[in-house]
């Protein structure tokens, strides 16, 4: 018998959680209580305001956020979004060191797993677990080296996650993750968690972005669908 399992690859979104400074912090507010609603409808409804960053939680990017001439994230196709997909263990990997052509080729060996045109690639660092919430996460994580991320998009792969706050290295100033998406014009999704529960497996993955008009990026609810 054919059972399926849903694992949730998305961060909680909260007031106070982590954000660069030169981002806008998230905000979460009451916009009209249950006892207010009462009152003027006759009947309890609630809801919340919230004011954040398109990048700030699991989000995608949209092209145009690394490409003045790319679409904007209500313009991309949602295939890039949702898709057959391969975890990888990076999780030996330093932070001060960068993912190599190499490691990804090994992990793929190890896996036991190929990767296919137009699957997604996430890869499994243990940043998060190592990290969220304390003083290195923004600051001390690895990331793809220009020839690993090339080799990824020239095997097709048409999205590339990662569960840190960028696929680039804390220290690339070449920005090589995206600049690669750039040039291959595929997107990359970023600050994804949970990643070890998928770590070495194939599956569907689905992650699709707000349809906000003219977005560089978008909050989505990524999410691994297991079949066994």
């Amino acid at each position: 018998m054919t059972t399926t399992k849903l694992i949730d690859l998305s961060q909680e979104i909260y007031q106070g959680m982590p954000v660069l400074p030169i981002q806008q912090q998230t905000v979460i507010f009451q916009n009209i209580s249950h006892e207010v609603t009462k009152q003027k409808l006759g009947f309890e409804f609630a809801t919340n305001g919230l004011i954040l960053n398109e990048h700030v939680p699991t989000h995608s990017d949209a092209i145009y956020e690394y490409d003045p001439d790319g679409p904007t994230i209500d313009e991309m196709d949602l295939n890039s979004f949702y898709g057959p997909a391969i975890c990888l263990d990076l999780s030996h990997i330093e932070p001060d060191q960068f993912i190599m052509k190499k490691d990804i080729k090994e992990s793929v060996k190890q896996s036991g797993e190929k990767i296919e045109d137009g699957d997604i690639v996430l890869l499994y660092t243990g940043h998060y677990e190592r990290a969220y919430g304390g003083e290195e996460w923004f600051t001390r994580h690895t990331g793809l080296h220009y020839q690993a991320a090339k080799w990824l998009a020239e095997m097709g792969v048409k999205n590339i996650g990662i569960d840190a706050p960028s696929i680039d290295q804390t220290n690339d100033r070449k920005f090589s993750g995206h600049l690669v998406c750039r040039e291959y014009q595929i997107t990359n999704t970023e600050n994804l968690c949970n990643l070890r529960e998928v770590v070495n497996r194939c599956f569907l993955y689905i992650g699709l972005p707000l349809k906000i008009r003219n977005g560089t990026g978008s909050p989505i609810r990524a999410v691994a669908l297991l079949v066994d």
